[in-house]
């Protein structure tokens, strides 16, 4: 989800006075915790994976500008389906459930999150569909057009996971282009 002028929003909707400093490779949410944090990544990055079969398998990446939780954990109090962790030294802003459930009823809040909640929504649906009816390799140049910064920020092993690939069949998708 991307947040414009976090700092802004931050510091007036979520009424956040500071930031949290997180080395790389924290564990910020475990699978199997209950959600109880958002977390506004103000610099560094970090990703949402689970494990299936011994494999690590990367649901998104989330860089500066942008929000992630284990939203259904952090709304309904359930276990999270998987991780969240700092891929590098990351500075956040953290909101906790109890003030999101009480900042949702704020009509200045609503007007800047519902339509980021609803894009979000919208690009997660997106990449489900890709995954269904897209090949390896249009999955590639969708992030190649998209988030082309990925590419260079990342190991390998990771951006494979997060294209539902093997570290092999990207090197030969890299190699065909």
């Amino acid at each position: 989800m991307q947040v414009p002028n976090i700092d802004f929003i931050i510091k007036t909707a979520l009424q956040a006075e500071s930031e949290v400093k997180y080395p790389a490779k924290k564990i910020l949410l475990d699978e199997g915790e209950i959600s109880t944090k958002m977390f506004f990544v103000k610099s560094g990055a970090l990703r949402e994976y689970f494990y299936q079969d011994g494999r690590e398998l990367t649901l998104e990446f989330i860089t500066e500008g942008q929000a992630v939780a284990s939203f259904e954990s952090f709304l309904n109090g359930t276990k999270s389906q998987f991780i969240i962790e700092t891929l590098e030294p990351t500075i956040v802003y953290e909101l906790e459930a109890e003030s999101f459930r009480e900042l949702i009823n704020n009509q200045s809040f609503q007007q800047t999150f519902n339509p980021l909640f609803y894009q979000r929504f919208g690009e997660i649906t997106q990449r489900l569909m890709s995954f269904i009816k897209d090949s390896p390799q249009k999955r590639y140049e969708d992030l190649l057009k998209d988030r082309p910064e990925l590419l260079l920020r990342f190991p390998q092993h990771y951006i494979a996971s997060y294209l539902g690939i093997t570290s092999v069949s990207l090197s030969r998708i890299r190699n065909r282009r």
